[in-house]
């Protein structure tokens, strides 16, 4: 800006300013509504889904991304069950902070060793189809 050095020249200045900020302030909260309107969690949601579903060629084809998506899907699964099991049955309290704490090692567990939860989860089903096979057997041989 130039030295303002009449009256005139000190309003131009001011009302460019005021016009200045008024287009800032406008901008400001543009940009404001639009990151509340991000961080909204049906918003995130939705974009992490789009994101699973429309990811770049190379990341879907790698085989890390198969890998993970097996992977949280038996995190997830796990959590789910011991929640199932531990904290929604009891009504005490303490029976409650104790499945908490419960269900967090399960989820730490399986954190650290998916490969390992996988297998057992895959021979706890043979197991029971094994057990249903036989079941089934006996009933169709009677």
């Amino acid at each position: 800006m130039s030295k303002i050095n009449s009256a005139i020249t000190l309003r131009n200045a001011i009302v460019q300013l005021e016009q200045k900020r008024a287009d800032e302030e406008k901008m400001l909260r543009e940009q404001f509504h639009l990151a509340c309107e991000n961080m909204k969690p049906v918003n995130l949601i939705k974009r992490a889904f789009k994101d699973a579903i429309t990811p770049d060629e190379e990341a879907v084809s790698s085989p890390g991304f198969k890998k993970n998506i097996l992977n949280t899907s038996v995190g997830l699964a796990a959590g789910y069950l011991s929640k199932l099991l531990f904290v929604n049955v009891s009504h005490s309290p303490l029976r409650k902070v104790l499945g908490i704490a419960l269900q967090f090692g399960i989820t730490k567990v399986v954190a650290k060793n998916p490969e390992g939860v996988k297998s057992a989860g895959k021979r706890f089903i043979d197991m029971i189809r094994r057990k249903m096979d036989q079941r089934n057997h006996k009933h169709e041989s009677v």
